[in-house]
């Protein structure tokens, strides 16, 4: 049976195109460091070809670590976090709850980037909450909770615990009450 953190694909296609608008955001904090690295702009624009139905999901499994080096090429922690968002974001095709990952990354590297501002991560969570369409929020709705389903990446891993775990927490609760 597929994890409920998978999606169908028609869903997938749906919040691929927020996810890669959540990573674009913050882009600039990855190429600010990395001026020619284009890893994370082709994870961004293969995330939204998939949007579009340009791109299939085999194809797209087969390249979703592709460009993930990236966030290990840089050092400063806000382009690592926008590298990983796009990362995130290419990973979508193969599975939806990738799209918070992305959304959660990007909301760490705008509150890395900006130290000296606490509002900084909610901000951007705010920025992300309104370019969601209704659609997109629907089908982000059928994810399960961050934490409580171990079979993907909201599960109690990397995205289950500590500010990416309160990022999607957050997008969660806010989901809930999105009209």
């Amino acid at each position: 049976m597929a994890s409920p953190q998978s999606l169908s694909e028609s869903d997938r296609r749906v919040v691929a195109g927020w996810a890669a608008d959540c990573a674009a955001h913050v882009l600039a904090l990855f190429e600010a460091e990395a001026p020619d690295d284009t890893r994370p702009r082709e994870a961004i624009d293969r995330a939204r070809g998939f949007a579009r139905g340009e791109r299939g999901v085999a194809e797209e499994i087969r390249q979703r670590f592709a460009g993930g080096g990236a966030a290990r090429d840089v050092s400063a922690p806000a382009a690592v976090a926008a590298a990983r968002a796009a990362t995130q974001a290419a990973a979508v095709a193969h599975m939806g709850a990738h799209a918070l990952g992305a959304a959660a990354y990007a909301a760490k590297a705008a509150g890395l980037a900006s130290p000296g501002r606490s509002d900084a991560v909610a901000d951007e969570i705010r920025w992300q909450l309104d370019q969601m369409t209704p659609e997109v929020a629907a089908a982000l709705r059928r994810l399960p909770a961050v934490g409580h389903d171990s079979a993907g990446p909201l599960g109690p891993g990397l995205l289950g615990s500590g500010l990416l775990a309160s990022i999607i927490g957050e997008l969660q609760r806010a989901l809930a009450a999105f009209a």
